[in-house]
């Protein structure tokens, strides 16, 4: 299983995804086909955390009057299942690996991932 989850509007997501070969993997734009429960159970199993999977940047944050640091495992949970802006992005998810977001670190492990580095 190879999976990308991204937002197609979203132009880092777009960027980062153009420096790979992703041929053999399965695009996902979350917008379109929103992640389903059982997809962020097999993040979960390799993150340990739904809060590591929420994106602290979502617009839908201060719609909503959410305070993020009152929020339990179950909540990043619930949220992240009830709008495609609160999964941090982008999710490559491998059969034994997953890189979650844009942040430097990630980024590097990515392209060691993929040997483009």
């Amino acid at each position: 299983m190879k999976k990308v989850f991204y937002l197609k509007t979203c132009g880092t997501c777009t960027k980062i995804l153009a420096k790979f070969d992703l041929t053999d993997w399965e695009l996902r734009e979350i917008k379109k086909d929103p992640i389903t429960a059982k997809e962020l159970e097999q993040m979960y199993a390799q993150t340990k955390s739904y809060e590591a999977l929420f994106s602290k940047r979502s617009t839908q944050i201060k719609a909503r009057n959410i305070d993020v640091n009152s929020l339990k495992e179950n909540d990043f949970k619930n949220l992240i299942l009830d709008h495609y802006s609160f999964l941090k992005r982008p999710v490559f998810l491998a059969d034994s690996e997953i890189f979650v977001g844009n942040e430097k670190k990630n980024l590097e492990a990515l392209e060691n991932f993929f040997g483009t580095k």
